[in-house]
């Protein structure tokens, strides 16, 4: 198995051909560049905007500094684990969350459409869900029904 050292160049000041012969030299390959721009003032972001969007189950903690866990929306994403888990259909689905008092974050009701979109962020968010503690809880609960 090859192995590969990477390294990045901060450039300070006017480009140089010379940075890449030197590299290139001693064996280096070009795998990437970085570019950035100053926005001007139409296109620069509003206060406190966001560049995308904060995935599904969590929120902004309150120091602002990283994010946490969103607890209704996480309870939302093991509700639609579990039911998909058990092969239940996208229209079943969205029953049980409405009818449980589940919400989309805009508010609306769910819809068969929301849920399938929600794909991706489930797929992410396995792992961790199936390791948490309140998800054995929720099987070991299941498993006890289950038995004669």
């Amino acid at each position: 198995m090859a192995y590969f050292e990477r390294v990045r160049d901060v450039v300070s000041g006017p480009f140089s051909p010379e940075i890449m012969r030197q590299r290139m030299a001693a064996g280096w390959q070009l795998v990437s560049i970085e570019w950035r721009r100053e926005l001007p003032d139409q296109e620069a972001p509003t206060a406190g905007g966001f560049g995308e969007e904060i995935p599904y189950g969590l929120r902004i903690s309150e120091d602002c500094t990283r994010l946490e866990v969103h607890p209704r929306e996480n309870q939302t994403l093991m509700l639609m684990m579990d039911l998909l888990g058990q092969d239940f259909s996208y229209s079943s689905i969205v029953s049980d969350l409405n009818e449980k008092g589940f919400r989309m974050r805009n508010g609306g009701p769910w819809n068969r459409v929301a849920v399938f979109n929600m794909m991706p962020r489930l797929i992410e968010v396995g792992p961790r869900l199936f390791s948490s503690e309140e998800w054995r809880k929720r099987e070991k609960k299941l498993s006890q029904v289950k038995a004669p």
